[in-house]
């Protein structure tokens, strides 16, 4: 059902996703059969393309031209893709959105050169553009994405962190590149400074709910709604909002710190995920998701009244309440 209605949003301005999608897929090809393959796999997955969507709408805001949306819109997606691969290969995950990774198809080595790949074509094609704004944010994108995986790596299984650590993490691991996307789009398109700020924040509030639902959902959403186990987060070590929630509640918190301690143990990671639902932990993580909800809402409904703004708050309410 909720596929069903990310469609018939995005049916409204099919015609000009589908030149993004058919430039995702040139810009993967390559001399290197299993390079290519390995790429197109991962384009084909099934993602919702939320970046090149809210690209494509902010490039709305001013003179739209779809071949110079796409040379911003591809590039973030790209960069999205290799960030993928990478964290499948740093988490050991067989599985992303119910289909097997790049890592347990072809190995480590592969997938690590296949995301340096995807990383060097968006490399490529963001120089096609002239303007010296877009290559700035986007290598500061880059730059912050790097720097969010790696402090990532070194909070994995550490009980205490702060809601003000994750909420910086996930600031440079999601939220950054949506950000980027709807302020990208409004620089191709020339439109006025304000707007693109207005933009920029619109990603940057959208992106820290789009990365807490995320977190929420692997402790409420079933495996097949998933594409993984629930839990997952966990099980790799990656301390997100509602764990750190639960560490904090007397009730949740001896079951919490068993789950940590026992690592990829599936009965503990179980009885936790049973006793938080309904709990504090997950309707308080909901609460602040909700925060920065309202607060995209707010600047996308400050935008020039259009039936591209109504889509952005449509797709923005849509992320907001989702379930998979």
């Amino acid at each position: 059902m909720e596929k069903m209605k990310l469609k018939s949003i995005y049916s409204e301005f099919r015609t000009d996703l589908d030149y993004i999608e058919r430039e995702l897929e040139r810009a993967v090809r390559s001399s290197s059969p299993l390079v290519e393959e390995a790429s197109l796999d991962l384009l084909k997955s099934g993602g919702k393309r939320i970046r090149p969507v809210f690209t494509l709408l902010a490039s709305k805001f001013g003179d739209y031209d779809p071949a110079v949306t796409a040379r911003a819109a591809v590039p973030l997606e790209l960069i999205h893709m290799a960030s993928l691969v990478h964290d499948d290969v740093i988490d050991d995950a067989d599985l992303r959105r119910g289909t097997p990774t790049a890592k347990s198809q072809w190995g480590n080595r592969v997938a690590m050169y296949v995301g340096d790949f995807l990383f060097g074509r968006a490399l490529a094609m963001i120089s096609e553009l002239d303007d010296p704004a877009v290559h700035q944010v986007l290598s500061d994108t880059m730059i912050e994405i790097c720097v969010g995986e790696i402090i990532q790596i070194e909070d994995k299984f550490a009980e205490d962190q702060s809601i003000r650590d994750y909420l910086r993490r996930i600031k440079r691991k999601t939220a950054l590149l949506i950000a980027s996307s709807c302020e990208l789009g409004g620089l191709v398109s020339g439109a006025d400074p304000s707007i693109v700020r207005r933009l920029e924040r619109f990603g940057y509030y959208i992106g820290m709910a789009f990365q807490i639902t995320d977190d929420l959902l692997d402790f409420t959403a079933t495996e097949k709604e998933l594409g993984k186990p629930a839990g997952s987060d966990l099980i790799d070590g990656n301390i997100t909002l509602p764990v750190i929630l639960a560490l904090r509640d007397p009730e949740l918190r001896p079951v919490a710190v068993e789950a940590l301690e026992t690592g990829a143990d599936r009965t503990a990671i179980d009885r936790l995920i049973r006793q938080m639902r309904g709990s504090f932990a997950i309707t308080e993580s909901r609460r602040i998701s909700n925060l920065y909800l309202d607060k995209a809402l707010r600047e996308a409904e400050s935008l020039p009244a259009t039936p591209d703004r109504d889509s952005l708050i449509r797709i923005a309410k849509f992320i907001g309440k989702r379930k998979f």
